[in-house]
């Protein structure tokens, strides 16, 4: 698992973290002002990217949460079968296969470059790029 510790006081909207052993993508990062006697503490929102499920943090400030290292890498399409696409990565030659994402059936075809991403052992396509 490719993480790094991070404060969570240097967390920002859009950046990602760990929660539940899933990367998430923070969709909002709201901070409490501390009492007489209390830390401030952070609520953070998420959304896994792999399984877009909402999660919640609340912890203090100063707290160390875990960030994934996400490998962002190209590929082109070889083939399309049914849900699953195949995908030769242009750097190290890989075939990998994986699931079409729904918001991209229009415009993945075959010959076309995409951007996809590896964090803890899960890869996704995120966007087509150029034109067949």
């Amino acid at each position: 698992m490719a993480t790094k510790v991070v404060e969570i006081k240097t967390l920002k909207q859009g950046k990602y973290l760990v929660l539940g052993g899933e990367a998430s993508k923070i969709t909002s990062i709201s901070t409490s002002s501390p009492g007489k006697h209390g830390a401030a503490k952070a609520r953070i929102e998420a959304v896994g990217i792999f399984d877009n499920q909402k999660r919640s943090l609340v912890k203090p400030v100063d707290n160390k949460v875990d960030i994934p290292i996400i490998d962002k890498r190209l590929g082109q399409v070889i083939s399309i079968q049914g849900d699953n696409v195949q995908i030769m990565d242009m750097e190290n030659y890989d075939t990998i296969d994986l699931p079409m994402p729904e918001d991209l059936k229009d415009d993945i075809v075959e010959g076309i470059e995409v951007e996809y991403i590896v964090a803890l052992g899960n890869m996704k396509i995120m966007r087509t790029r150029g034109s067949a």
